[in-house]
């Protein structure tokens, strides 16, 4: 009788555990209202590889990057544990590169975690 009743307790409280969402981070939010809203695309080939765009409306570079970094972050950290981030570069090691697609600036990305 104990034996069975361990069991089905332990199997409501496993039963339970997929009651609740990992996911809940998914649509996290910055503690303040980012200036620019980023999309982010990771890569087929290799799914640590990644591009970000952000619409550019005439602000300044650092303001964009923390919209980019952002999405950056938590894509890195929600599926590969860190945030880390390796960014293509254009010079020094903060000067990070993107191309221009129409009016949207894109800059890529990699996370290194793991």
């Amino acid at each position: 009788m104990i034996r069975a009743l361990l069991i089905a307790s332990l199997l409501a409280g496993t039963v339970g555990c997929s009651l609740v969402s990992r996911d809940k981070s998914r649509g996290a939010e910055g503690e303040r209202e980012l200036p620019f809203k980023a999309k982010l695309r990771s890569s087929s080939d290799d799914r640590r590889a990644f591009d970000v765009s952000v619409r550019n409306k005439g602000a300044g570079l650092e303001e964009v990057r923390e919209s980019v970094r952002f999405e950056a972050t938590k894509y890195c950290l929600l599926n590969f544990g860190g945030s880390e981030t390796e960014w293509r570069v254009s010079g020094g090691p903060d000067d990070w590169a993107f191309t221009q697609d129409g009016d949207a600036l894109v800059f890529s990305g990699r996370c290194t975690n793991r």
